[in-house]
């Protein structure tokens, strides 16, 4: 399975998994549920899915290194400011909060299954590649970084 590692793009991810939770949810529709809320809990979800990317990306062009989640062997450096003391993805962690406000939207419980699908890819195919090449990279630097920075929060 080594052959899909780092091979699709994370917002191609999203967007297979939000047409499998759309899916999900029109085949499941006798059991979705509209609640008082929901509207303003997804656009809050919704709000956090595009800030914490948003932090991201601008934490890299600060550091002026490269933001393609594809080549993290082209990093040439290891940000450990601004949202990263909090968590060391937050891109993924903010694509995470879109896909769930979109479940919130969808009002199906039944297509939160999703999420669980997105973080199984994201960890095995996508964040733990990036974790062995930054290794490589930037060495005792990453492995301190991991002990004290979470991997998603």
């Amino acid at each position: 399975m080594k052959s899909l590692e780092l091979k699709i793009p994370p917002l191609l991810v999203v967007a297979i998994v939000a047409g499998l939770m759309w899916l999900t949810a029109h085949y499941t529709q006798a059991f979705n549920q509209f609640y008082v809320g929901q509207r303003a809990a997804a656009i809050f979800l919704l709000a956090l899915g595009v800030l914490l990317p948003l932090l991201g990306v601008i934490g890299f062009r600060k550091a002026q290194t490269t933001v393609d989640p594809r080549a993290p062997n082209k990093s040439t450096e290891l940000v450990t400011t601004g949202i990263y003391q909090r968590t060391r993805n937050p891109m993924y962690l903010g694509f995470f909060f879109l896909l769930m406000a979109w479940g919130v939207f969808l009002g199906s419980i039944f297509s939160l299954w999703g999420l669980a699908l997105y973080v199984a890819y994201m960890h095995r195919f996508q964040i733990l590649p990036e974790e062995r090449m930054l290794t490589e990279t930037f060495g005792e630097a990453y492995k301190n970084y991991c002990r004290r920075t979470g991997r998603w929060w």
